[in-house]
């Protein structure tokens, strides 16, 4: 089987994960296969800020988690966070970012690295505290929150995939 589609179809969002960090040559191939994602006209305006810093992650799960009225970690404990921000100049912020999201998952698992898409990125960032840390960052507020990608080494087996549901394909 092609290897992209394996990738495809093996792959699983993952949400419990070791301590260990990131290989750096992994992190580094996951996050170029971001800036090879599809934009509409090819604009690139998509910035993904990876994230290693356990206290930032901490303030990122905690406003996350306040964003869904929960006390939770939202990121599982994974050690890394991508977060991925859209321009407003762009038409197609929300569907670049994805498409960006999507890229890193399946270099994630080309890699032997497991990842799970984590929402609420744009409530987050739109926040005061949130909107500290993009300054931090050098991102002013042009900038939205499309979504999360977390990233780590899973604590646990590889779950099975769901059954696919029949119809949701027309040929026309």
């Amino acid at each position: 089987m092609n290897e992209v589609i394996r990738a495809i179809k093996e792959r699983r969002s993952i949400r419990s994960f070791k301590k260990d960090q990131v290989a750096e040559e992994q992190l580094t191939a996951i996050l170029e296969a971001g800036e090879y994602a599809a934009s509409g006209m090819g604009n690139q305006l998509v910035k993904a800020v990876c994230v290693q810093d356990p206290e930032i992650i901490a303030q990122m799960s905690r406003l996350n988690a306040q964003v869904m009225g929960m006390d939770i970690d939202p990121f599982y404990g994974a050690p890394t966070v991508v977060v991925v921000f859209g321009s407003t100049q762009s038409a197609t912020t929300v569907e670049d970012g994805s498409l960006v999201i999507g890229n890193l998952m399946l270099a994630a698992f080309a890699e032997g690295v497991d990842s799970c898409w984590i929402h609420r990125a744009k409530e987050v960032f739109e926040s005061e505290e949130g909107k500290a840390l993009k300054a931090k960052w050098g991102l002013d507020d042009t900038w939205v929150g499309v979504g999360n990608c977390i990233l780590g080494y899973r604590d646990g087996e590889l779950p099975e995939a769901p059954a696919r549901l029949p119809g949701r394909t027309i040929r026309a």
